[in-house]
């Protein structure tokens, strides 16, 4: 079986993790041959501080042939973004590949090479304004982890790149090699492409008063409990009203979205970390019932309870 042809493009100040999360990811999963080009050979400096060695420079790397290119992101993208030859490679390669991809804010080298005009991508949430007011053309959504728009493929910072690997390499091997991968490197899960970047803790403002300080922690202390805008209003002091306002305000979301997205993500680990039937997480985590969890499932994930625990637990069943 001919090895699919990986080529990682990197440049002073890139992330590293961009590249070694998922040329790991490739190496496990095997029939890739994998390359990594510069703007030069030899030492890359990432942001860190690690030298890289880049076997071949965009000036003696044969840009066809390419089946899938992995753009790397980091500090020195701005840079990078400005050198022609760089540029001009990978627009060459983009345009013979397979697959396009880009992790972090590498999307910005693909912007360019004009190679995301009124495509649909995600990058590092810090990057996401600036990727809107220099390409206004591309739609950016700074949500999912990774998004496919046909041949493109773009993730979100640092070890969302990991998380595209592994859906490339289930594109093209299927999903049992893909968990295999995801189990053998020890990740604790393999995250489909449209679950956030934020954790709960990330994803919404800090409180900023001893009131809404004191609902969050109750909220997260027990996700499965009693949490209607009554019960946190009595808890904290506060009438319903002023606690919905002041909550609303602070954190930029309503308490009742911020008390499901917490109970979204106590299950999702119950499910991955144990073998309780669904009907059981579902009340432990305050959906009450099975087909409650089920629509709040396919609402924020697309996909039931019992198939996200199939696909994403980390132990393998005796």
């Amino acid at each position: 079986m001919q090895q699919r042809r990986i080529v990682f493009v990197i440049f002073d100040g890139f992330q590293s993790l961009d590249l070694v999360g998922p040329l790991e990811v490739f190496q496990h999963a095997g029939g890739y041959l994998c390359q990594i080009v510069a703007p030069r050979p030899g030492p890359v400096r990432a942001w860190s501080g690690l030298p890289v060695h880049a076997g071949r420079g965009v000036t003696d790397l044969d840009p066809t042939g390419v089946d899938t290119l992995v753009v790397a992101g980091g500090t020195g993208v701005d840079q990078a973004r400005h050198d022609p030859m760089l540029i001009a490679w990978i627009r060459a390669a983009a345009a013979d590949a397979r697959r396009v991809t880009s992790v972090c804010s590498g999307v910005f080298l693909l912007a360019a090479a004009g190679l995301v005009g009124g495509r649909r991508v995600t990058t590092h949430w810090a990057r996401a304004r600036q990727l809107t007011q220099e390409h206004p053309d591309v739609r950016v959504d700074t949500d999912p982890i990774f998004i496919r728009d046909g041949n493109l493929w773009s993730s979100a910072g640092v070890t969302a790149g990991m998380d595209l690997a592994l859906a490339l390499v289930e594109d093209d091997l299927g999903q049992d090699v893909a968990l295999r991968v995801a189990r053998y490197m020890v990740l604790f899960l393999r995250r489909p492409g449209d679950q956030s970047q934020f954790s709960v803790a990330l994803w919404s403002a800090q409180p900023s008063s001893d009131p809404i300080r004191a609902a969050v922690a109750a909220i997260h202390a027990d996700p499965g409990g009693r949490h209607g805008i009554t019960d946190l209003a009595a808890h904290v002091g506060l009438s319903p009203r002023h606690l919905q306002r002041r909550f609303t305000a602070e954190l930029g979301v309503l308490p009742g979205a911020y008390v499901e997205r917490v109970r979204m993500e106590a299950a999702q680990r119950a499910l991955v970390a144990g073998d309780d039937p669904v009907e059981a997480v579902a009340r432990r985590c305050g959906f009450g019932t099975a087909e409650t969890l089920r629509k709040t499932f396919h609402r924020h994930l697309g996909v039931a309870p019992s198939d996200y625990r199939d696909r994403f637990r980390t132990t393998v069943r005796k």
